[in-house]
């Protein structure tokens, strides 16, 4: 895809599985994100039978799909065993439906054509190293009318953090997020439908920049693009880049941190459409690409 993100994914999974233990702790922006995805499905006129939770982590949002759709069958996949193991583990929902659970790529799902209603995926696109690979994947495995509703970290994401770098040197050292137009494209190209998108932004607070770096390692969001910086970041530049990040703290003494979050949503084509207009093309209406703040 055009504009993604450079990603090494072995990197990816050693930052979640020494997160795993700690994620449900330190998760509040991860739980925001994800239960306003969750509220946008009440709009959503769909009775799925099989529900695919597209980057699960720890489960978290199994009981409300559950719950929002009790009898759909529900699967929980991602790409670290050890995520996959807290989320196992987790209670079973008042519905009494237990998930299945998968370890896989996103980009090689491993599901037959056409077999998944809903494809739920919060805050997972982002640590993709192909997304063209997975919007075809999620097109692939969708069956009509089936939707697959996304929300991901947007360019604005973090730019604190990007502006206090680049104060101490002019290495990457957070990573690139995906433009909403990108997503946008990257929809279109894999067929699916009816892409609508917009944008939320989340303001967190913090009493330091420790407190800052703490919730980003507990939630496994390190820099993952290939061109970091490979060795260790020395204590001078840490103290450093903390003392330029809290140069900038708000009237109640507290240190900012903004994340620009994209929602989209698109639909699986209509087979028989796409049959009697081959060379049909799909469309973004530039009315929907939405920004909302919040």
């Amino acid at each position: 895809m055009t504009g993604a993100p450079p990603i090494d994914q072995g990197k990816v999974r050693r930052s979640f599985a020494r997160a795993a233990a700690s994620y449900d702790q330190a998760d509040v922006l991860q739980t925001e994100v994800r239960d306003r995805l969750l509220e946008r499905l009440q709009w959503v006129q769909l009775q799925p039978r099989r529900i695919l939770d597209l980057g699960t982590g720890t489960g978290r949002a199994l009981p409300a799909l559950a719950a929002r759709y009790p009898d759909a069958e529900i699967i929980g996949l991602d790409l670290t065993p050890a995520m996959l193991r807290v989320a196992v583990g987790r209670p079973a929902s008042p519905s009494g439906t237990t998930p299945l659970f998968v370890c896989a790529d996103a980009a090689r799902l491993p599901f037959a054509d056409q077999s998944i209603d809903l494809v739920f995926s919060s805050l997972v696109l982002h640590w993709s190293p192909a997304l063209d690979a997975v919007f075809a994947e999620v097109r692939r495995v969708l069956r009509h009318p089936g939707l697959f509703t996304f929300s991901t970290p947007g360019p604005e994401s973090y730019r604190e953090l990007r502006a206090a770098w680049r104060a101490i040197d002019q290495t990457p050292h957070v990573l690139p997020f995906p433009e909403m137009r990108a997503l946008g494209d990257g929809l279109v190209r894999a067929g699916l439908a009816e892409p609508v998108m917009d944008m939320d932004m989340l303001i967190l607070k913090y009493r330091n920049f420790a407190e800052l770096v703490a919730d980003l390692r507990a939630t496994g969001t390190t820099n993952a693009s290939t061109g970091r910086n490979p060795g260790l970041t020395g204590r001078r530049a840490w103290s450093r880049l903390a003392a330029v990040y809290e140069s900038n703290r708000d009237k109640d003494g507290l240190v900012s941190a903004t994340v620009e979050v994209v929602f989209g949503q698109a639909w699986a084509a209509d087979p028989a459409r796409r049959r009697q207009s081959p060379a049909a093309e799909i469309a973004v209406p530039l009315g929907s690409l939405g920004r909302r703040s919040g």
